[in-house]
């Protein structure tokens, strides 16, 4: 079986790029989000993404992007993914997809069973869904709050396409959580941090070793 691969997310140094690499991550994310603490300019985005080995996918993390923003975003940073984390409708997740001829992740916010069911649509469109933890009401953040969902909701479950699981996950629970889910991907970023968009290099390590470790644990 495959190791978990691993998503650091939110990366706004090259030194935390250079951490990530070393320690085996297999995405490499970068925020264009104004509201986050994590968010990078372009140009910022364009020189941290030459700074990715080859090997590493390069994840542009988007809100709700407008054309003009994915054209600029194109034509600037080489970019091997695009993840949606805002409203974005399934007919919109293709647009998105054609306009950048590039793979797409969709982030969906889940709480309950009820937020399941509309993964599927969603499946049919994305070639990668991320189920995270709903965003509070009022939330400034879609993701990025540091906050886990029950991930009972996702015992045993299959999608058309590969998943992601994220939401409060940490060096101390990426065991866990993989033992309990069977998610082959993780995507962290509030768990690695010594403070907002700042990555601490032990942690990351520390992550991405405990979420292999759970992989060749009994499932919970």
């Amino acid at each position: 079986m495959e190791s978990v691969r691993v998503k650091i997310c939110g990366l706004t140094r090259v030194e935390d790029v250079r951490a990530a690499a070393e320690a085996g991550a297999a995405y490499a994310g970068f925020v264009f989000f104004p509201k986050s603490p994590r968010n990078v300019s372009v140009g910022a985005a364009r020189e941290l993404a030459l700074e990715v080995p080859p090997g590493i996918a390069k994840v542009g993390l988007l809100v709700d992007p407008s054309d003009a923003l994915l054209d600029e975003i194109d034509a600037a940073v080489p970019l091997d993914m695009i993840q949606l984390h805002g409203r974005e409708t399934p007919e919109r997740v293709a647009e998105v997809r054609t306009r950048m001829g590039l793979p797409v992740m969709k982030a969906l916010g889940v709480s309950s069973e009820d937020d399941l069911a509309k993964v599927a649509a969603y499946g049919r469109v994305a070639d990668q869904l991320l189920i995270d933890a709903k965003a509070p009401e009022g939330a400034e953040l879609p993701g990025g709050n540091g906050l886990a969902f029950d991930w009972r909701l996702v015992q045993g479950r299959r999608w058309p396409v590969p998943w992601m699981l994220a939401g409060g996950l940490t060096p101390e629970n990426a065991r866990r959580a993989v033992a309990m889910t069977g998610a082959q991907q993780l995507d962290v970023s509030s768990g690695v941090e010594e403070a907002p968009g700042i990555k601490d290099a032990g942690k990351i390590r520390a992550f991405i070793a405990a979420a292999r470790d759970g992989e060749a644990a009994p499932r919970l």
